[in-house]
């Protein structure tokens, strides 16, 4: 079991700057993928962005804008993920998520974090 604990959502205006971080309860050998989705009222689920293996990837609207940075502390099992975000828009408002897929230590398997919220409004 992998838990994830997400911090850092709030209310930000329209072209300023919001940093998330998660938290997950394993280091990156046991991680395959790491990322940030997020999903607004009515929408579906969209990637943000995602690390895969030293490779970074990030949803159309979210390029040149966000950028996200991992670490990880061995000894003791944790490593983070880190979404900073610049320039955000009315339509960045939604719910963030923290995602992360296990590695064949752990079969693979898909684990969410609880969600925060970011909301763009003068």
């Amino acid at each position: 079991q992998v838990q994830l604990v997400e911090s850092g959502g709030g209310l930000v205006e329209p072209g300023g700057s919001l940093r998330l971080s998660c938290t997950a309860s394993v280091n990156l050998l046991k991680i395959g993928i790491m990322g940030w989705y997020r999903q607004a009222p009515g929408k579906e689920r969209e990637l943000v962005a995602e690390w895969t293996n030293g490779r970074k990837d990030f949803g159309d609207f979210a390029k040149g804008r966000f950028s996200i940075s991992i670490d990880d502390a061995r000894d003791n099992a944790k490593s983070w993920i880190n979404l900073e975000m610049r320039d955000l828009k009315p339509e960045d408002t939604a719910l963030y998520y923290c995602f992360v897929r296990g590695s064949r230590q752990l079969r693979g398997r898909d684990f969410w974090g609880q969600g925060t919220q970011v909301t763009v409004s003068s």
